[in-house]
């Protein structure tokens, strides 16, 4: 498994940037990792209560906590500091991003909300 070996928190683009010792960097957007938190608010008790985030375009990360040898906690300027990142978990996300952005965008227009950075579908929505 992939170690980091930069950890880089870029608050103006609401970004964190994550470098391994594979020699991968991943660029990963606040809300990415906002809405695909660990944490029983994102991921429920038990399989099938999860709950989909709306609306965190604009989340952003306030500090970032060291949690043993394993992973970092995020936390999030709307005060979501719950769950933690395990560097295995960080890499999941960096190497699956474009998948995982898709279905994000994917169940928020299934569950009725439509994303600022997702065109629109309907053309109704275009007129």
């Amino acid at each position: 498994m992939p170690q980091p070996t930069d950890i880089k928190l870029l608050q103006k683009s609401r970004r964190l940037e994550v470098s391994f010792d594979s020699g991968e960097t991943f660029d990963l957007p606040c809300e990415y990792l906002r809405v695909y938190s660990q944490s029983a608010e994102v991921t429920g008790h038990a399989p099938g209560q999860e709950v989909l985030q709306v609306g965190k375009q604009h989340v952003n990360i306030d500090a970032i906590t060291p949690v043993g040898q394993y992973g970092i906690k995020l936390h999030f300027d709307d005060g979501h500091d719950t769950g933690i990142y395990t560097w295995e978990r960080l890499y999941e996300l960096g190497r699956h991003y474009d998948d995982y952005w898709s279905d994000y965008l994917q169940r928020l227009q299934q569950a009725g909300h439509q994303h600022p950075d997702q065109p629109p579908t309907d053309l109704a929505e275009l007129l």
